[in-house]
């Protein structure tokens, strides 16, 4: 199988169909599009845990690791506890390495308002990076709870920030040298400060306040992969206006360079939403100081559409990140 995220039909075919419920405390299991899992402990109280390994780029694996896990909780309208680490290390890992990374861990968590909980640190041989694997934990009442099934047709899609925010700053920081045979230093520079922006929770908080159906974390496969994720879990059609999905100047120059398709790169860092009121919580995320674009509309039908001015086309099925291409050149 190719590098990257497996395909739909794969996911259906080969796990899905082998998977089986076992209790009916389980409100959400395994799924496409489901980032996070649920059970209910007590009435009114849920248990929301999210699984993030960190398989695109060496940089600031533990930060990324922490906010990704914890993203997904934060959409699900849990409130953060912590998270569990599994670190796979290669022999040639230092003790002062591993130190700066739990360090790195730690930091990302306390940042997030949560802990380290635990979890498992080995050496094996065979691999040449370490291998960070993060599951985020959190606790939802049931009325801040949000899921997919939320989702309605005629509702607003919005989008928070910019897309593009992680994959942008991870190709200037781990392909510097070959951006500054175009680009100047504070270019790149800007570009490498974007994972400033990775954590979502500000605006799931304000968001969970103000109406909003269902949120979805943007991550691999970029902002076309997110929306067919929350269209296909809640079983709805799109009518998207490419053009008014935010992106900065700098995502589109890198990726240009690269040759790569900004809207199926990386995006942690930026929010999918649906809303009956999208004015209205793009006001209140407005007041909050987060930028937030309605860019279409969910629909009665099965059609995926972008349209770009006059020209309609339809959403494909996600594809493999396209980081791959650079990453593994």
């Amino acid at each position: 199988m190719k590098a990257g995220k497996i395909s739909e039909t794969v996911l259906k075919r080969s796990v899905l169909k082998q998977l089986h419920k076992t209790s009916d405390q389980i409100q959400q299991g395994p799924a496409v599009g489901a980032d996070s899992a649920v059970f209910e402990v007590e009435a009114g109280q849920k248990v929301v845990l999210s699984m993030e390994p960190v398989t695109l780029g060496i940089t600031e694996v533990g930060n990324r690791g922490v906010h990704k896990a914890l993203n997904n909780v934060t959409c699900m309208g849990a409130v953060p506890v912590g998270v569990m680490v599994s670190l796979l290390l290669p022999t040639s890992y230092s003790e002062n390495q591993l130190r700066d990374l739990v360090h790195e861990l730690d930091h990302a968590c306390e940042k997030a308002s949560g802990a380290v909980l635990g979890g498992h640190t080995e050496v094996i041989r065979g691999i040449t990076e370490p291998i960070v694997t993060i599951t985020g934990v959190g606790i939802a009442e049931d009325k801040a709870y949000c899921s997919s099934g939320n989702v309605k047709p005629g509702m607003d899609v919005i989008v928070t920030k910019w897309i593009g925010l992680e994959g942008t700053a991870l190709l200037a920081e781990e392909k510097e040298e070959r951006l500054r045979e175009r680009y100047s230093q504070p270019f790149i520079n800007k570009a490498k400060n974007f994972l400033e922006y990775i954590s979502i929770q500000s605006e799931a908080a304000v968001a969970a306040k103000s109406g909003v159906g269902a949120m979805h974390d943007i991550s691999q496969g970029g902002i076309f992969a997110a929306l067919w994720e929350m269209a296909e879990s809640a079983g709805v059609g799109l009518e998207i206006d490419l053009k008014k999905i935010p992106i900065r100047q700098e995502t589109v120059e890198i990726c240009e360079f690269f040759d790569v398709n900004p809207y199926k790169i990386l995006s942690g860092g930026s929010l999918l939403m649906a809303a009956e009121d999208g004015n209205a919580l793009v006001r209140e995320l407005e007041k909050a100081g987060i930028n937030a674009v309605i860019v279409g509309k969910t629909t009665d039908n099965n059609d995926r559409v972008l349209w770009c001015e006059d020209e309609r086309r339809f959403l494909e099925l996600p594809q493999t990140d396209e980081l791959h291409k650079v990453m593994e050149e």
